[in-house]
């Protein structure tokens, strides 16, 4: 199945304020012994990073992945995962071969993927279509094409899913969904599936199954699967027993993939594992690499504040991928309490029916009410924000418009990381703070 990782343990930085210099990461020190000191922490935004101090009353726990590293270069992690994967990658295949790929949203390493995928197979190029996996997201632009695929770019043809284009209709799954895969892809004689496994907050983990379902899937198909985001078990980290990752899985099989491979990334974006087969053992065997690195322990009562980024740049390029990370910031923060979250947003809010919801309607039930009737992709989002924001006080560091940010998302601009730190640590002389830099990868699981 592949090649995986040794582990390594990171703990938080912790710095006792007595230099003007540039802070460390929150990921570097190990924490000092005795009395509490103030900790500078810095967390990333957009493309660099962002600090602020937390006083020595301040009783803080950091929570962020155990990384893994790699065990060997890249290269040789994705060659293993080809040379073991069950089935293989067939080389010479004939008729022609669709490859998809992930877009803009997503920080999967395509290039390097491809070396070893497109270097194995035998094929013409002409016959070879790369498809990117847009799901309802808009097409990836020629600037970003050229960044997913580096030196491939212009070797082969490349496309965007469109979810509202032409579809091939498969029938239903058991849960009643519509499967209608795009048609290029159904219609190829060779289907290779390239992504990565992470966390994802109701369909348990991205990766395998969803590299068809969302990515290449028509938006009747997508709403109608996402719609299973209000039963029980729809939750981050969870396959077995999830309703949505089931139905994906129905659905992709449904559809039929050749061969998928699949990576899991560390925080840094290194390749600690790869794997490679059939889309369903492909999946699995990534999550239990994920559990390892992002599945962390949270003991004790919920917090009084956490400090939560979106990862930076891609995961927070806007509110609609931004959001994950506040999600998990609700799974250890009491009912009441404050998060601050730290997201650039460069895209804005990133999904117009997600703002249409948002300025529609005024609570999430009046969401839930809505999607139970006709489920529409985008205000799923909305309802997650609205309960997220009904439930607890949240502040904002962005780049978004502040009106917009206080007025349609409900939330608290700030100017500055320590703005909000301060903002949600005025009046509590002791609180209990949980600091999350990397939240979109990071599973508080309380004990």
């Amino acid at each position: 199945m592949g090649i995986s990782a040794e582990a390594s343990t990171r703990r938080s930085t912790l710095s006792r304020v007595t230099s003007p210099a540039r802070p460390r990461s929150v990921k570097t020190f190990y924490p000092p012994r005795g009395p509490r000191v103030a900790m500078r922490i810095e967390l990333p935004y957009g493309r660099g990073f962002v600090s602020a101090e937390i006083p020595e009353t301040a009783d803080v726990t950091v929570l962020h992945p155990r990384p893994l590293k790699p065990s060997a270069p890249a290269g040789e992690i994705i060659s293993e995962a080809l040379e073991s994967a069950s089935p293989g990658l067939e080389e010479e295949p004939s008729g022609r071969v669709v490859i998809v790929v992930d877009d803009h949203t997503r920080p999967c390493p395509t290039e390097v993927m491809l070396d070893h995928v497109l270097g194995r197979l035998r094929v013409p190029r002409d016959r070879i279509t790369v498809i990117f996996a847009t799901g309802t997201h808009r097409p990836v632009s020629p600037d970003e094409a050229r960044e997913i695929l580096g030196k491939h770019h212009g070797t082969v043809e490349a496309v965007s899913h469109d979810c509202r284009g032409g579809h091939v209709y498969l029938g239903e799954t058991s849960r009643g969904t519509p499967v209608a895969i795009d048609e290029l892809y159904q219609t190829a004689d060779y289907r290779i599936l390239l992504g990565d496994v992470e966390p994802h907050y109701f369909a348990g983990y991205g990766g395998g199954r969803k590299s068809i379902l969302p990515g290449v899937s028509s938006y009747e198909t997508i709403q109608a699967n996402h719609k299973m985001m209000f039963l029980p078990g729809a939750e981050v980290g969870v396959l077995d027993g999830n309703p949505v990752s089931e139905d994906m899985e129905e659905a992709a099989d449904m559809a039929g993939a050749e061969f998928t491979l699949d990576v899991v990334q560390n925080a840094e974006h290194e390749i600690v594992s790869a794997h490679g087969g059939h889309h369903r053992d492909v999946l699995r065997a990534g999550a239990r690499v994920v559990d390892r690195m992002y599945k962390v322990r949270y003991e004790g009562e919920p917090a009084d504040v956490v400090i939560v980024a979106a990862n930076g740049y891609p995961h927070d390029v806007d509110l609609y991928q931004a959001y994950k990370a506040l999600h998990m910031a609700l799974r250890v923060v009491k009912p009441g309490g404050t998060v601050v979250f730290v997201a650039e947003c460069r895209d804005g809010a990133g999904n117009k029916k997600f703002v249409e919801y948002m300025r529609r309607y005024s609570t999430s039930g009046e969401v839930e009410a809505a999607l139970r009737r006709t489920f529409e992709l985008g205000g799923h989002k909305a309802y997650y924000h609205l309960r997220a924001v009904e439930r607890n006080r949240i502040l904002f560091l962005t780049s978004m418009d502040p009106a917009e940010v206080r007025g349609l998302y409900k939330m608290e601009p700030v100017s500055s990381l320590q703005e909000g730190v301060d903002a949600a640590l005025r009046g509590l002389p002791n609180p209990k703070v949980v600091v999350m830099p990397e939240g979109t990868t990071t599973i508080p699981v309380r004990v």
